[in-house]
Order: C-alpha cells, then structure tokens, then sequence
C-alpha cells in the first residue's frame, strides 16, 4: 500500500475536488494536494510537483490533473507506485477547443466569472445534477478561488500540452482509468481508449456522472480509489 497519494485537481478546480476521496482514503497514508496554479506549462506543474513529494507516491489527477500525472510518468516513472486517470485524455488539445481556452482567459481577466461559469456547468456534470444548488456553489467557488491569473496560467498549459498517447504503452504499474459514464469533455471512448494502452490498466465507468465524477458521485470514486490503492 503506497504510503503517500498525491492528488492533482482539474482546471478552476481546488482542493474541494477531492474532499470525499481526502477523508476516504486519509488515515493509513499520507494525502496531499499538489499545487497546479503557479505555473503557465504542464512539464512545469510536474516539475514542481516531483520537487515537493516523496521519493516514491502513489499519482492521482482529474481532468487537468491527469494532463499533469502523465508528464509527471514522463519526467520521472521510477518515483511512480501506481497512477489513477480520473475523468481525463491523453490526446493533445484541439484547435477548437484552444479557441475557447483563450475566449475564456478574455472572461477571466475581465472578471466576468458568471459567464465562465455558465458556459462551463452544462459540460461539467451529469445532466441528472445540472439543477444541482449546492453541487454549483462548491464548482462556482472553486472558479473564483482560483482566480483570473491562475485561471490563465493553467489555460494556456492546458493548450500547450503534449500528446500522451506514446507514452501510455510504457506504462506498468496498476493503473486507474475512471469515467463517469456522462463525461461531455472527455467520454468514456476516451478514458477506453487509454485503458486499452495500457496493459496493467482497470476501466472503471461511474454511473450518474460527468466530468466531475469526484463530486458528483465521492463515494463510488472513493471505493474505486481504495481498490486501486490496495491493488496487489
């Protein structure tokens, strides 16, 4: 059992991301939360990550997350015990969507988070929560706590990332590949296609889910962590 979890939240995404799955899994290992709002570049994010963990820890990363938890398999594999791909894609960003990505930082420096927000909530989640108050209130606070600069810093490294795809075949330690099986941004064709790359890698689809499956559904993503985490 790994001794450390690193944890990498999502684009405009906070430690909160991750409040079911801390509680869950803390107690008989070490939780943290790495910090992904100080760098404009994934190898950077990485870079600081691996500066601040352990020797060796177990790598979990949701959306932005799992762009970040792959650079860090690039940078540094040997320090990796297991690695959990939560709601992500391997794939490079596409023209259309790096146009949104800069239409978005326009949003953000103008302050207008309102309007990020209300582009972003249909995609984010399962349409069975999309009416959900309180599920809103935490994604519209983690958006403001990140703020406008961070916003753009992780943008702009969401943009620029590299193509995982040739890397995941390289990949032999247990794996997670998990998808709530009402991901707009990344559906679960993708998270399938990352599992089948990776020859040590479980697909698990998490019913009454989108992107936010961490949120939207803690305790289900929080037994598959625990499994992961105890995966022989």
């Amino acid at each position: 059992m790994a001794e450390t979890l690193v944890l990498i939240p999502g684009l405009a995404c906070t430690a909160r991301l991750f409040d079911a799955q801390i509680a869950a899994l803390s107690g008989r290992r070490n939780v943290v939360v790495a910090d992904h709002k100080q760098d404009d570049s994934i190898p950077a994010i990485a870079a600081r990550l691996l500066k601040d963990a352990p020797q060796r820890f177990a790598l979990a990363g949701l959306s932005m997350g799992g762009y970040v938890a792959m650079e860090v398999m690039r940078q540094a594999p040997e320090r990796i015990e297991r690695l959990a791909l939560l709601d992500t894609s391997a794939r490079p960003d596409t023209p259309e969507a790096s146009r949104d990505r800069e239409q978005f930082i326009v949003l953000a420096q103008a302050g207008r988070f309102e309007e990020i927000d209300s582009k972003l909530w249909p995609r984010l989640v399962h349409p069975d929560h999309r009416n959900d108050r309180d599920l809103r209130a935490i994604v519209s606070g983690m958006l403001r706590e990140t703020g406008a600069e961070a916003f753009g810093r992780q943008q702009r490294a969401i943009m620029n990332r590299a193509d995982s795809r040739p890397l995941l075949p390289g990949i032999e330690i247990p794996t997670l590949i998990l998808v709530g099986e009402g991901d707009a941004i990344t559906p679960p064709e993708i998270a399938r296609e990352m599992a089948d790359m990776i020859e040590w890698a479980s697909l698990v689809i998490v019913p009454g889910a989108g992107h936010l499956s961490s949120l939207e559904q803690p305790e289900r993503v929080a037994h598959a962590m625990r499994m992961w985490l105890e995966e022989g």
